[in-house]
């Protein structure tokens, strides 16, 4: 399989060595250096391209690779008030659409165990719940997009929360997210379920960068044989 790294940090070199190891070729890498190069030739020597940037650019990388038709996998966070217009455009192409908050075979396990633990406590008020996200100081966005994906699987289930803040406190109808930035820190995410008597907590940690860089190649090739859009659900056959 020809890939396309568009977003050459440290994902992008992670994605690269696992690719690599997978039998895999890279046929275009892009970065702040170079994004004049991201062009529809260029782009077409790929199968798939997998896009690690950033909020301010993601949505544009995206669109391109769906215009030009290239199938592609994206892990940036922060540009998801665009989501209904890319959405359009891929169905308008007939394209192909992988979007994750977090690539990681662990983290998407992790999703399914919230939603069920959320089930648990659904009936049970005395249990307030609340969240805290800790990574790198690179890191652009609070609270971080694995933070959100869990935070509105919580909203969708425990009726007494109505929306999620990320702050220092909350209201009782909040989800309260704390969001912490240290180094080094790849990413932990712990949920809390907290009552006068006891604690609830289920906490995902990553120790390299290497599962989310993993997970991405994964849904790489499952991209480059199918159309539509896809989670990371769909990928694991969740």
């Amino acid at each position: 399989m020809k890939i396309a790294l568009i977003g050459y940090g440290k994902m992008g070199k992670a994605i690269e060595e696992i690719a690599l190891q997978k039998g895999h070729e890279i046929v275009l890498k892009i970065d702040i250096n170079n994004s004049h190069e991201l062009t529809e030739s260029n782009l077409k020597k790929a199968n798939v391209a997998i896009e690690f940037t950033g909020p301010h650019s993601a949505f544009e990388n995206i669109k391109k690779c769906i215009e030009w038709g290239v199938p592609v996998v994206s892990g940036s966070t922060g540009w998801l008030e665009h989501w209904n217009r890319i959405q359009s455009l891929c169905i308008e192409k007939n394209s192909t659409l992988i979007y994750s908050s977090n690539y990681s075979i662990g983290v998407n396990l992790f999703f399914e165990l919230n939603k069920q633990l959320a089930k648990l406590m659904e009936p049970y008020e005395n249990y307030d719940v609340a969240m805290t996200e800790i990574h790198h100081t690179e890191k652009k966005d609070a609270p971080s997009g694995t933070a959100i994906s869990l935070a509105e699987q919580i909203l969708a289930t425990i009726s007494r929360k109505k929306n999620w803040v990320n702050d220092k406190e909350a209201q009782a109808s909040e989800l309260l997210i704390r969001s912490e930035r240290i180094d080094p820190a790849p990413g932990t995410h712990t949920v809390t379920y907290s009552s006068p008597i006891d604690t609830i907590e289920i906490t995902h940690t990553a120790h390299t960068r290497k599962g989310f860089a993993s997970g991405a190649v994964l849904a790489a090739e499952f991209a480059s044989q199918k159309k539509g859009i896809f989670t990371m659900k769909e990928v694991l056959g969740l």
